[in-house]
């Protein structure tokens, strides 16, 4: 199941701000408040950055959430993090 951002859930409680209860609304600006204080700027070339915004789209992601995906893939197929396998020949103890 994938969450909605905290950026759509903003912007879908602005167009219902009247439907929106007091404290969801506190909830989504305090979540909010600390993705702007945790946020790591990382800039990269507009023809990067391009490419980002649409893939970002395609999987259901945000910005940083995809750049951290293309990350960790990285450095599992460099063998620079192990690879998260799982063993064929192993027991499943009934489940699959």
């Amino acid at each position: 199941m994938i969450m909605p951002d905290t950026a759509a859930l903003l912007e879908d409680a602005a167009d219902r701000i009247a439907d929106i209860s007091r404290p969801d609304l506190q909830i989504m600006l305090r979540r909010a408040a600390l993705r702007l204080r945790n946020a790591g700027a990382l800039s990269m070339d507009n023809d990067v950055e391009e490419a980002l915004r649409d893939l970002s789209g395609e999987f259901g992601m945000t910005r940083n959430d995809t750049i951290r995906y293309i990350v960790r893939e990285w450095m599992e197929k460099t063998t620079y993090l192990p690879v998260h396998e799982l063993d064929e020949d192993g027991d499943v103890d009934g489940t699959a």
